[in-house]
């Protein structure tokens, strides 16, 4: 029945539901990368969901700062199972209730998701208003705007979390103040660290940042488009279309190398987008 449903099933147009690879997907066609990408290949990112997979275990704890509307969360929660945890941040509201959506549709109960945006220092922050019935890319919305709504901002360390095994972060430019809020909770339990990386101005300051808090790191640059996506569709929608992300794994337990990553040993090494 949810594969048979088109957007005229729905009260708004814009929305779909629809069977994905890790799940029942509630998506915006007007997305352009996260809601265009179930839209054509019921995934998203899914050769970024791929290294998840080699990295989470059962019942472990997983932040997800910028969880927009699930396409990871969903697969997350899955990952670390019932006796594991996904705490997953979204501070755009509308984005957040399609969040919570996917996470009601999927039977996920293992997951707290928050309202929230996270930051060095707790307070407050504006996220802009967005038009979500127009086309525009809702998972590059930069927060600090003028005008906007004011949402509460927390730091990592202010959840006093009992674990942590994995923070994935994906916020716009605001990866070092997220780190810089939670070096409490890294110090203490040395988690992965999956960070997006695509800011060429703020690159050097937050490999500084990610050095400091004595980590490795190594480039992770999966093609948005997957050859063997779960909808068998050819078609190249993203062609030359990358995401430049981080992994970071404590110094004291890293391996030598990663199969396949280029390890980013300097702050003065150069950016992917800079060579």
């Amino acid at each position: 029945m949810i594969e048979k449903l088109a957007s005229t099933d729905l009260p708004s147009p814009h929305l779909r539901l629809k069977q994905c690879r890790h799940g029942v997907m509630l998506y915006n066609i007007r997305d352009q990368y996260v809601g265009g990408s179930l839209d054509r290949y019921g995934e998203f990112a899914e050769l970024e969901a791929q290294l998840f997979s080699g990295l989470i275990k059962p019942g472990m704890l997983v932040v997800e700062v910028g969880a927009n509307i699930g396409a990871h969360t969903v697969h997350l929660a899955k990952l670390v199972g019932e006796n594991g945890g996904v705490v997953a941040i979204e501070p755009q509201r509308v984005i957040f209730q399609m969040l919570c959506a996917n996470l009601a549709l999927n039977g996920i109960e293992n997951t707290d998701a928050k309202c929230l945006a996270v930051g060095a220092t707790a307070g407050e922050i504006t996220v802009p208003r967005v038009d979500y019935r127009g086309d525009n890319d809702f998972g590059g919305i930069a927060l600090g705007s003028d005008d906007g709504d004011v949402v509460e901002m927390i730091t990592l360390d202010n959840l006093l979390l009992p674990a942590c095994h994995m923070i994935k972060i994906d916020v716009e430019g605001m990866e070092k103040p997220v780190l810089d809020g939670a070096r409490q909770t890294i110090a203490r339990f040395r988690p992965y660290l999956y960070v997006e990386d695509d800011r060429l101005d703020k690159h050097a300051e937050l490999i500084a940042t990610l050095f400091d808090l004595e980590y490795r790191l190594w480039w992770h640059l999966p093609w948005l488009f997957n050859p063997g996506n779960f909808a068998g569709n050819s078609e190249n929608i993203f062609p030359n279309i990358t995401s430049f992300n981080l992994i970071c794994l404590p110094r004291e337990s890293a391996p030598d190398e990663i199969e396949g990553g280029v390890e980013v040993k300097s702050v003065t090494d150069p950016h992917p987008l800079a060579r």
